[in-house]
This record gives C-alpha cells, sequence and structure tokens, in this order.
C-alpha cells in the first residue's frame, strides 16, 4: 500500500475513533444522572447543536464582516452582548452542554490506590500547593476536561482538552468570588470552550480568556501545575493524593477514545493559524512575559536539562525537576512563571506572534 492511502486509511480511523467517542459521550450523559443542572444557554449568543452545520453554512460569506479575532477589541451583538470571538466562530464539538460532564466534588485514593489501575508511563496534572499533593490522570480528564475543585480551601479549576493535548489549571475565582466551571460542547481553535456557571459566559482554555457574554474580556490567572508521568511523580512524591475513578458517573477509564490522534499531524477541527516549524502535536511549554509569548519544545526542555533565556530582557530558567515537572522562573525575582503545556498547533493558533526557542539562538 502506498504512502498516500496508509495516510487516508490512518485518517479515516481516527475520524472514526473520535466521532464514535463523541456519541458514546453523548449516550453516557443522557444514562448517567449528573450532580448539576445545566444553566440556561443564552438565546442571542449560543446555537443548539443542530443548527450549528446551517449557520455556519450561512455566515461563510460574511465571515470578514461578522468575525473578530481574540485580539480585536470587544465589540457587541444586536442584543448588546458583548463578544471578543463572534459566536459563529464558535463551533459545536458533538456533546451538548455539559455533556461531559465535570467533577464538582472530586474524591481522592492514594498511590497505593492508583497503583493499581495506572501504569507508570500514563500521564497526568500535578500540582503542589501550600504542603498538599495531587494527581490527576489523563484517563480520568479525557472523560471530564473538567474539575472543580479545592487546596488547602483555595478554589482551583483543573482543565484538560484532548483535542489540544492542553492540561492547564487557573485559580477559579472572578473578581475574587469563587466559580463554577462546565464544558459548553463548543470548540474555538479546536480548543475546550469552557462557561461559567454564574453568568454563562464562554472562555477559551488556551489563555483563559472570557470570549462571550457577561464578562467577556476577563482572563482567569494561571495557577502553577504540570504534566508528567506517573511513574516519575509516584517516585518522589509517593504520599500524593490521586484523582479517583470513583467519579458519580459510569466512563471507561483507562481507554483513549482518541485512539492515535495525538500522534497524527491531522487536525479535525479547523483552527485560525498554523505553522509548521514544529509537528502539529509536538509538546511546548507557553509562557507570557511582559506581553511577549514564547514556546519551549519538550524535546528541547528534556535535551538540555536546564535553558536559561531571556525574554524582553527579563532573565529566565527552565527546568526539569526529578518528578518530571517544569519549572519556568523569573531569574530577577525568584517566582515561578506559571506555563500552559499544550500541542503546538494549539498554542500557535491562540498566539501566532508568538516566538519559539531555538538551542541555536
Amino acid at each position: 500500500m502506498d504512502q498516500n492511502k496508509i495516510a487516508r486509511t490512518d485518517h479515516k480511523i481516527t475520524t472514526i475513533l473520535l466521532f464514535s467517542f463523541l456519541a458514546v459521550i453523548l449516550f453516557v450523559s443522557a444514562c448517567t444522572p449528573s450532580n448539576k443542572t445545566n444553566s440556561a444557554q443564552d438565546q442571542n449568543t449560543q446555537t443548539s447543536d443542530t443548527d450549528d452545520s446551517e449557520a455556519d453554512k450561512q455566515e461563510e460569506d460574511q465571515e470578514s464582516q461578522d468575525q473578530t479575532s481574540d485580539n480585536d477589541e470587544i465589540q457587541f451583538l444586536p442584543d448588546g452582548t458583548p463578544y471578543l470571538i463572534h459566536p459563529n466562530q464558535i463551533r459545536g464539538g458533538g456533546p451538548p452542554k455539559d455533556g461531559i460532564p465535570s467533577i464538582d466534588n472530586p474524591s481522592f485514593v492514594t498511590v497505593q490506590e492508583a497503583d493499581e489501575w495506572l501504569e507508570d508511563n500514563e500521564t497526568g496534572i500535578a500540582i503542589i500547593h501550600k504542603g498538599v499533593k495531587r494527581f490527576y490522570p489523563f484517563q480520568i480528564l479525557v472523560w471530564h476536561e473538567i474539575v472543580n475543585e479545592k487546596i488547602a480551601n483555595d478554589p482551583i479549576l483543573v482543565t484538560y482538552c484532548p483535542l489540544c493535548g492542553s492540561g492547564i489549571v487557573f485559580e477559579r475565582k472572578i473578581d475574587g468570588e469563587e466559580v463554577e466551571f462546565g464544558t459548553s460542547g463548543k470548540l474555538f481553535n479546536s480548543n475546550l470552550v469552557m462557561y461559567d456557571r454564574k453568568t454563562d459566559t464562554y472562555w477559551n482554555q488556551i489563555g483563559g480568556k472570557a470570549v462571550v457574554g457577561e464578562l467577556t474580556g476577563k482572563v482567569l490567572d494561571l495557577f502553577p501545575a504540570d504534566v508528567t508521568t506517573w511513574g516519575e511523580w509516584k517516585a518522589v512524591h509517593p504520599d500524593s493524593e490521586v484523582l479517583s475513578r470513583q467519579t458519580g458517573f459510569i466512563r471507561s477509564y483507562g481507554t483513549n477514545p482518541y485512539g492515535n490522534y495525538s500522534k497524527i499531524r491531522r487536525i479535525i477541527f479547523p483552527v485560525d493559524e498554523s505553522d509548521d516549524s514544529l509537528h502539529p502535536k509536538a509538546v511546548i511549554f507557553g509562557i507570557e512575559v511582559d506581553g511577549t509569548y514564547k514556546a519551549y519544545s519538550e524535546f528541547d526542555v528534556k535535551n538540555a536539562g536546564v535553558i536559561e533565556d531571556t525574554i524582553n530582557g527579563v532573565n529566565i530558567k527552565v527546568e526539569r525537576d526529578e518528578a518530571g515537572l517544569v519549572i519556568i522562573t523569573n531569574l530577577e525575582t525568584g517566582k515561578r512563571i506559571p506555563h500552559e503545556r499544550d500541542f503546538w498547533f494549539a498554542w500557535f493558533a491562540f498566539f501566532p506572534d508568538t516566538e519559539l526557542y531555538s538551542p541555536e539562538g
């Protein structure tokens, strides 16, 4: 079989797996009771999944007139609803609102208990905060994408978008008030669009910015966290707590419904900007320093061990600790710089003016 046929076959298999997953989500969400009631959708800013294809088609010819990028000033719909991204750019991903249910009352098990169902090479989000150590396996997050959490009484928002490889944690506060988040069932630049359960505003996961609704323009604060393997994490932190599979939902934890999507070049959902400096699914660590965005590939970080760099005149250090966590430090203040862990295509789609670190300088 020639390479073109192999590529087409690979794409067909991936597409079938992905949309089979979406169908499963729709089925199980209908069959499994949730501990949350879906908040009402804003009639003027959100379209139903059945209307998505028709609305997209009608708006294609008006794209240049109606749609704005995340970098533009706040605009307003006819009813006065503010937006940074026009609702017609925000596409249905398959499941309805809360069809991928957030975990709102997480429980935890010991490392020893989790070791019975976690393999050493599996990955997850790791957090150390005020003496509390927690690990959130991707094998659970892939089915939920959001955990509304508290650590040492501080509200935390743990998020994961499987399509973008983005495991990102935020402070779960808006104007000082604790707020819960859920999955909207929508995507922008192939990325998870969240909504807050106070105002129903849409938020991008990458960047953590409110883009449609009452809170448009506000940005969630990043919370220090990273992604590492279970084997590396448990070896250094055997006293860690691990997100339990007892979530209140029936899911096939331990299976990956996206198949090999994280390995192939093809991107199922459209993005506004793209760049081929790296493989689209290459893992990067992205930061922002005084308005300048920069990405460091996981390969370069692992290969170098320690990277010292300068961004906008600010000296920083990028290093990987013994637990596999990437730590980025402002050498002038000694403070840690929170970062995002994304696929390259996803980071670039949101921050096309980003710099990309090169070992050659």
